[in-house]
């Protein structure tokens, strides 16, 4: 039986990567996306999914995007918190505005989704996934605030795991370097060196993030619950 499933960010790499894993399995997907209206109609013709515009930054849109799978869905089995974005500087370069932003798209839209879907995932015995990064288990110098809003979502999912067992498991993928448009900003010798410094010696292809969540919403990680799993290509142990 196909399961329904909401996963913000689902324009983005790791995001689209991660609709169209789930969809392949037949599954019933809705995604939220904010800017790329034409990236998401592209991956919605693809996968069939359902693409739902929603400024995370805004509590209300939020609330209008829950109300309108609810009432599609009535309901969805897994919940994965895939959006997110990067404030590059010092801190002392970094505005409060950026800051609280950054804390809502990728934390405060975490907790308003789960607390409006906890109801039907509880009855389904479903699932949460948060995606975090490896930059919220060791910090990233020149990322504080993107550091420390990816701490908050494994100490997110640990507490909510605990709350909300043996109904619905919660569990955490903390990726390393990803080639998604996030890279961007580096230029081809930094990438190169900074590929180097894994011990898998590449970066992640964003499908390879899919696939791990795929094992986490799955019935193979049936007794798994309270879990951040690095893909990391070591760069992390």
């Amino acid at each position: 039986m196909p399961r329904r499933l909401l996963i913000t960010g689902g324009s983005g790499g790791i995001g689209g990567a991660t609709v169209r894993a789930f969809a392949a399995l037949g599954d019933i997907v809705a995604f939220t996306y904010h800017s790329h209206g034409e990236q998401a109609e592209k991956i919605a013709r693809e996968t069939g999914a359902l693409p739902i515009r929603c400024d995370l930054r805004v509590s209300s849109d939020i609330r209008l995007a829950t109300e309108r799978v609810q009432s599609l869905m009535h309901g969805i089995d897994v919940l994965i918190c895939c959006a997110g974005n990067s404030q590059y500087g010092v801190v002392d370069e970094l505005s409060e505005k950026a800051w609280d932003e950054l804390f809502q798209i990728h934390v405060k839209s975490a907790f308003l989704l789960s607390k409006a879907f906890l109801p039907s995932l509880r009855k389904r015995r479903g699932s949460i996934l948060m995606i975090s990064s490896i930059w919220g288990q060791t910090g990233a110098s020149c990322e504080a605030a993107y550091s420390a809003a990816k701490a908050a979502l494994i100490g997110l999912t640990k507490a909510l795991a605990k709350e909300e067992a043996p109904l619905v498991r919660v569990n955490c993928i903390a990726p390393g370097v990803v080639q998604t448009a996030m890279l961007d900003r580096f230029s081809s010798d930094e990438k190169h060196a900074l590929a180097h410094q894994i011990p898998l010696e590449r970066f992640a292809d964003a499908r390879e993030i899919a696939d791990a969540a795929v094992f986490l919403c799955s019935e193979s990680s049936a007794y798994i619950t309270g879990q951040t799993l690095g893909v990391n290509g070591g760069l992390y142990i």
